[in-house]
């Protein structure tokens, strides 16, 4: 019986951490990029206290980070991967993460909202920084909406998708 109870708690304990190696690695290459987004505003930039990482792929990969300024104001700053170009907004200056939902929720329907995150949307061949949004309707369809950072207004949608 003591050897059952061994054995078992051996496979428990070789698949927790199987699943945290799992995890681990999978995290890797976001901690990579968030390392390396963060040198780079280091040293182009006079930026201080980096939070908020998020990783956005859309017509191009952004780094998207908020951060403060020389005046201690916060900001969110747009990296682009490709060029390394650095966009950077006074967070006081765009539409708050609630402000875009309401938005969504006042022109669609969604039955959840799966995720919001800051990004980047081409309109017109110009990238503009915006909030995309992704909620799914009551048919189970998934569905993109992207609100513009600085006016709140729709920019575009993607439904269905």
């Amino acid at each position: 019986m003591k050897k059952w109870i061994v054995a078992a708690i051996a496979v428990v304990l070789a698949g927790i951490g199987g699943m945290v190696g799992i995890y681990l690695n999978s995290t890797e290459p976001i901690k990579s990029a968030e390392e390396k987004a963060v040198k780079l505003l280091q040293q182009e930039t006079e930026l201080t206290q980096f939070s908020d990482f998020q990783l956005y792929h859309g017509e191009e990969s952004y780094y998207v980070l908020k951060a403060r300024n020389e005046k201690e104001q916060a900001v969110y700053v747009w990296v682009s991967e490709k060029d390394k170009k650095i966009m950077t907004k006074l967070v006081s200056d765009g539409v708050k993460e609630d402000q875009a939902v309401k938005t969504v929720y006042a022109d669609r329907e969604p039955e959840q909202v799966i995720s919001v995150k800051l990004g980047m949307a081409r309109i017109q061949k110009t990238d503009r920084p915006a909030w995309e949004i992704l909620y799914k309707t009551g048919n189970d369809n998934l569905n993109y909406y992207y609100v513009d950072f600085e006016t709140g207004e729709k920019l575009r949608a993607i439904d269905n998708f």
